[in-house]
Formats: structure tokens, sequence, C-alpha cells
């Protein structure tokens, strides 16, 4: 059976950690550095680096703080933010990440994510997908959570898969940094339509949340938080314990 994945986020704005609620309110956590270090050392499966204002800011990841942050860590790691061509990619993946995350390159230029998948592989390209409920109906958001595009989510994650995208991010704007569980009901809704892994952010405030999350929906192959980690809420390996106590598969 295949284990369930924990995975820290590193929103990092200005070359520092970061994090918010309802993607806002943003107030300094770390290094990114020193952060990624601590994770890769404790026992999380993958690592998330997200340079959350390079696509508002209209400007290209930082690599300098990438470079430093992937050579200190011994474990998969994502990266995303200002991933707009298939030149991005090559950057970001010669810094040393693993995958590469795109959301609003992929909403501007709809072949970006086939172009990147023919290259380097569907397990390469990761679609990142910030989800918000706009009258009811689940809608895909840009620009780190800024821009509603108008997009029907789950129609675009499919579009998405279609294309190549081999692993989704859902994050939920709705329960981001909120603390009361994972939005379950979005999430079914993404495993229910793809086959690839599905990544649940949003919404962790407690070990209980994740034991509910995979109980709940088996078909979610990982959990992702940022806040609860970092402030020393929850340390991966009570959790992972925990999880193991309650059948779900882990590495322990």
């Amino acid at each position: 059976m295949i284990t369930k994945r924990i995975i820290p986020c590193l929103d990092v704005r200005d070359g520092r950690v970061v994090k918010g609620i309802n993607f806002e309110g943003l107030r300094d956590v770390s290094s990114p550095v020193e952060l990624a270090k601590f994770y890769s050392e404790c026992g999380a499966d993958e690592l998330v680096f997200y340079d959350i204002t390079a696509s508002s800011d209209g400007r290209k990841l930082f690599t300098d703080i990438l470079c430093e942050t992937a050579a200190n860590v011994f474990i998969p790691l994502t990266v995303g933010g200002g991933i707009n061509t298939v030149a991005d990619f090559d950057r970001v993946l010669k810094c040393g990440a693993d995958k590469v995350s795109v959301n609003s390159g992929a909403i501007r230029n709809p072949k970006l994510i086939y172009e990147a998948a023919k290259l380097y592989g569907d397990q390469c390209v990761v679609l990142s997908a910030d989800i918000k409920r706009v009258d009811g109906v689940f809608r895909i958001f840009a620009k780190g959570g800024r821009e509603n595009t108008g997009i029907e989510a789950i129609d675009w994650i499919k579009h998405c898969v279609n294309n190549g995208a081999g692993e989704i991010v859902v994050n939920s704007i709705d329960t981001d940094g909120v603390k009361q569980g994972f939005d379950l009901e979005m999430l079914e809704k993404v495993c229910d339509a793809v086959s690839v892994p599905v990544i649940a952010s949003g919404g962790a405030g407690k070990i209980q949340d994740f034991i509910t999350l995979f109980n709940t929906l088996p078909k979610v192959d990982a959990g992702l938080a940022a806040s609860i980690f970092h402030f020393g809420e929850v340390k991966i390996a009570d959790l992972k314990q925990e999880m193991h106590k309650a059948g779900i598969p882990t590495r322990l």
C-alpha cells in the first residue's frame, strides 16, 4: 500500500518564510534555508517552496535562496511561483527542484503544462490550484489568491491533467490558515475527477485533521500544511506515530 505523505510548505516572500490566514495578513516566520533543513531532518516526506509574490509582482522566482534551500534538503522538493515558461521550469530544476508547481502561468498560457510535460515528464509537473467558493461554485484564483479568474475549478483541473499535470495540489482559500480541518467537500470532488496524486492543502489545525482527511478520503495522497509545523503546534514525528496507530500507511 502506498504511504501517505506529510509535506510542510514554505511560503516565501522577499527571501523569508511567511504565513497568513485566507492568503492574507502575512507575518514573518523564519529563513527558508534553516526551516527546510529542519524539516528534511525531522521526518517530512517532501517539501514545497512557493515564492508567493513572484506572479503578482511580475518577476521571476528568487534563484539564490532556492539554490541554497535545495542544497540543504534531502527529500523531494517542489518549487513554484512565477513559473510562466518552459525556460522557468528549466531554471528551477537546475537550481535543485525535483518538481515544478505552476498556477497563474498555466492560466495565462494553457499550453505550458503540455509543453513542460513533454520535455520533463508528467511526474515533474505539478498543478497548484488555488480554489475558493464563489456563489456556491468552485472557482480558480490566480496571483497568490488575489484574482478570481472565473474558471470553474474541477473542469480546469481535469483539463490540466489531460495535458500532462502529474500531481495536483488543492489549495482551499476558504480554509487556509483557519485550522478547522481540510476542505473535504472540495477534495472529494477533485479526487473523483482525476486519477493522478492529489495533495490536500489548507485548513490543518491538529493531528486529528490529518487522520480525518486520510480516513474520509483514501484517494488523497498527501497532506500539506504550514503554520502548524512552523510554530511547533504539530510535530511531524508525533503526527506520523498517530497516523500509524490509526492504520494509515506512513513512512516512520
